[in-house]
């Protein structure tokens, strides 16, 4: 399951005691029928608690009491009988500006007890609360307060230094292993910088008018180019970066990451702000508005049921056969008048996926009985048993039920969730071939004249035209088209300089870069991974220096363990989603170029690699100890940890982190394949069926939707026998994915005849990428449109400049140049 790289013996054995707490159930033994629907709400992000609660690791939870003792001690020796809650705003800012002042002391420990006093107000002084809620409102008040004050930007200048910091690098990289005391400056400052970014992202509703002017305040600051000419999101990248290199092991990735996240996220705008510059953004280049708000119709979706695996399909077909036999068994006794009562059959539970798959219940049972046995014939153990099929085989035939209305069947979905699209390409295909069939020539890409096509196709025309559908990104790479064959006439683009437009334009030069240390550190978080000893230590920052002695320590170390990488995979993979959707909407080509990035660095393989696990256990992993989450910890007393305490864990049905990870990877996985033949095609190759198959069994509508959507795409490429033995997963995606009208994704009966050449389509891509980078941002872009001066006179009157020495070897040049060159006169005038 989840181990780290093999740091040291106590570490291992750590983890060893976490995982035997949460070993994994077999897949054959569990029904996936049995799974229960999770009551999850897809979001940005959990509620503020858990995620103030994700920034600290468990090892840290004595760095609250430090925190605390420090600020006691400097505000004691100011305030003198009275508490911080109790002071006026002016006391409070005054307080602060001490505060300000020290940390602009040369000595490090004097400025680490400054900061930690900080931090301890951005904790909310928890030792002044009584309950969570005290906590958060405190919180809330002083850190809107210590930016009021300039707190952070004088934070940033520390943050600077600590990475330029050359002999805390060194030592580190020198160190055997590194712990928590190696980058407890930096944990302290990026643990505050976390704590503003987050509170103040979040607007409420008692927020105060200042508050809110603050936030837009923050906000512009953030995303603009003010820290050394780049927006604060590039730091962090290239704290990333120097991480990922082996220069810098002792940066705590785990806060660099949630920092970086939540920094995007706020500077950039959510799921919901997305959609809205969706809306705002097809006004704009008067495109119809979108059929329908896609985060409502997602949230309204219900799971189904999980197709049956392997072990489930022999054990169904076994009690098939015995049902078969004891239902003619019953029958015999019947007439032979030796048992008047039938017996009891054991019941299966119906599956939600063949909804609309039901078998007519009036056929007569010997009908059913041959239809079974051609099915258990010609599937087999990889094929799809449907349960409903097997229920009528085992119960006694029923009573005939009384006639209802029609009425009475509504809970069947009325209509499909989605509205069809079709695009302009999709269109002008059917009329080639119609015409091609019809007429024997075809018009090009004229999708208006219908001269000698028969009525039906008409119709065909006009129901595809009222399903047309138009994406900005067509728009983009149309006008991108118009650009590049008249750069001179159309004259210079004007780019609105959007916090998406100023991270891409800084994280250009070194994009490759920020992917790839990326997913290493993705890579080596995921529960999948096996320990190698040259891989990357993402453990830095929640190894004790004093490893576990008891049985105890070593259980509490080995789920910090666990809960650390967990929230690493969620940080990245909600990082990368968020980028690749904003880059998509300010420009198609600059989503490209992440996107070709992330598929040569083996981001496909790797989210494959990361579902090839039992991911209900995954899912339902309790790597928690809700006792010490902040803000429970520093509030209520402490109870006593014991070993069985530790085992019971939460009693939440899944963790919210990890199905937000899986959803996220998958969101991640569809972007880089869709309409991508050459990607769909590695998809089949790496064998991804069977592995997005399995995510089925996770009983969540959205991550249905997703693994479905996945599905569909390499459908037509996975075989006849794959499709008839899937045809509940079949079923599941025509009700849940949106329906491309000429799309026959189900039969593949015009399996591409395109080779498979991944090089070509990729290449071809990468040199449209390049002229828009070279278009929009290369500086001397119109050097070759530059005017060319052809007067003969004006050519010879320029100044040229020659070097010093020219006028002594003048005349051996022009020996050599000039008088000793044979010129033929009569081809310079032809």
């Amino acid at each position: 399951m989840l181990t780290p790289p093999p740091l040291s013996f106590s570490i291992c054995h750590a983890e060893k005691k976490a995982q035997q707490m949460w070993l994994p159930i077999r897949e054959g033994r569990t029904s996936s029928m049995e799974s229960p629907n999770l009551e999850f709400e897809y979001g940005d992000t959990d509620s503020l608690t858990p995620e103030l609660s994700e920034i600290y690791s468990y090892t840290e939870e004595p760095e609250f009491a430090l925190n605390r003792d420090y600020f006691e001690e400097d505000f004691r020796s100011h305030v003198r009988r009275r508490r911080w809650i109790e002071l006026g705003q002016e006391q409070q800012k005054s307080y602060v500006m001490r505060l300000l002042d020290a940390l602009e002391v040369t000595d490090r420990d004097k400025r680490l007890k400054v900061a930690r006093a900080i931090l301890y107000l951005a904790q909310g002084v928890f030792d002044e609360c009584d309950t969570d809620a005290d906590v958060i409102h405190w919180s809330r008040h002083n850190v809107f307060l210590l930016y009021d004050m300039g707190i952070f930007t004088a934070l940033l200048e520390l943050l600077s230094m600590e990475i330029d910091n050359n002999q805390a690098c060194s030592s580190a990289v020198r160190k055997p292993a590194i712990s928590l005391a190696d980058s407890t400056e930096l944990r302290v400052l990026l643990t505050i910088m976390y704590l503003m970014v987050e509170t103040i992202r979040l607007q409420t509703e008692d927020d105060r008018p200042e508050w809110r002017t603050a936030r837009e305040a923050f906000k512009t600051e953030l995303g603009s180019p003010l820290y050394n000419g780049e927006p604060f999101a590039l730091l962090l990248f290239t704290m990333v970066t120097k991480f990922c290199s082996m220069n810098a092991p002792h940066f705590p990735m785990k806060k660099v990451l949630l920092l970086l996240w939540k920094t995007i996220l706020f500077t950039m705008g959510g799921f919901e702000e997305l959609q809205e510059m969706k809306v705002r953004g097809r006004e704009r280049l008067s495109l119809p508005p979108l059929p329908e708000d896609s985060i409502k119709v997602v949230r309204s979706m219900r799971a189904a049921s999980p197709p049956a695996s392997a072990m489930e399909l022999i054990e169904q077909q076994q009690q098939a056969k015995r049902g078969r036999r004891s239902r003619r068994s019953a029958f015999v006794d019947s007439l032979e008048g030796d048992s008047p009562f039938p017996k009891k059959q054991p019941l299966v539970k119906q599956d939600s996926l063949d909804t609309y798959n039901e078998r007519d219940p009036f056929k007569n049972d010997d009908a059913r009985d041959e239809e079974d046995d051609g099915e258990e014939a010609d599937s087999g153990i990889e094929g799809e048993v449907d349960p409903l099929d097997r229920d009528v085989i085992i119960q006694p035939p029923p009573p005939p039920p009384p006639l209802r209305p029609p009425t009475e069947r509504a809970s069947l979905p009325k209509g499909l969730p989605w509205a069809p699209k079709v695009r302009e390409k999709d269109i002008e295909h059917f009329l080639e071939a119609s015409r091609n069939k019809f007429i024997g020539f075809t018009l090009g890409n004229d999708t208006e004249t219908l001269v000698g096509l028969p009525r039906p196709i008409h119709e065909s025309v006009k129901t595809l035209k009222q399903h047309k559908y138009v994406s900005i990104a067509e728009m983009q790479i149309k006008r991108e088209e118009e650009l590049q064959q008249c750069p001179m006439t159309l004259g210079e683009e004007d780019v609105d300089e959007t916090p998406t437009e100023i991270l891409y334009l800084g994280m250009l030069p070194n994009l490759s870069q920020y992917v790839i240390a990326l997913l290493k550190l993705l890579l080596a978080a995921a529960p999948t991974s096996k320990a190698k000893t040259d891989s990357i230590n993402i453990l830095a920052d929640v190894l004790p220096e004093e490893m576990p002695i008891t049985v105890l320590q070593s259980m509490k170390l080995g789920i910090d363990v666990n809960r650390h990488k967990e929230i690493i995979v969620k940080a990245i993979s909600a990082l990368l989603l968020l980028l690749l959707k904003h880059l998509k909407l300010n420009h198609i080509y600059q989503f490209e170029i992440v996107s070709q990035h992330l598929v040569f660095a083996n981001c496909i393989p790797l989210i494959l690699k990361f579902f090839n696990q039992n991911i209900l256990s995954y899912i339902s992993a309790k790597n928690s100890i809700c006792v010490l989450d902040f803000p429970h910890c520093v509030v209520h007393e402490m109870p006593e940890l014991t070993a069985e305490s530790l085992e019971a864990g939460d009693r939440n049905q899944f963790c919210w982190r990890n199905l937000f990870s899986c959803i996220n990877l998958l969101r991640i996985l569809n972007k880089l394949t869709k309409w991508k033949h050459s990607r769909t095609m590695m998809l089949v190759v790496f064998k991804s069926a069977p592995i997005l198959k399995r995510a089925l069994k996770v009983k969540q509508a959205m991550m249905q939707l997703y693994v479905l959507k996945l599905l569909k795409i390499q459908t037509k490429y996975l075989g006849r026998q794959w499709r008839k033995s899937n045809m509940k997963t079949m079923s599941a995606i025509y009700q849940k994915v949106r329906h491309r009208l000429n799309d026959d994704w189900a039969y593949g009966n015009d399996i591409d005849a395109r080779p498979w050449d991944f090089q070509a389509e990729e290449c071809a891509l990468r040199e449209s990428i390049e002229k828009f980078n070279s278009r929009r941002y290369d500086k001397n872009q119109n050097g070759e449109f530059a005017p060319v001066d052809n007067c003969l006179q004006s050519v010879l009157g320029q100044r040229v400049e020659l070097p010093e020495d020219f006028h002594y070897s003048y005349e051996m040049w022009l020996e050599r140049e000039v008088f000793s060159q044979p010129i033929q006169w009569e081809g310079l005038l032809q």
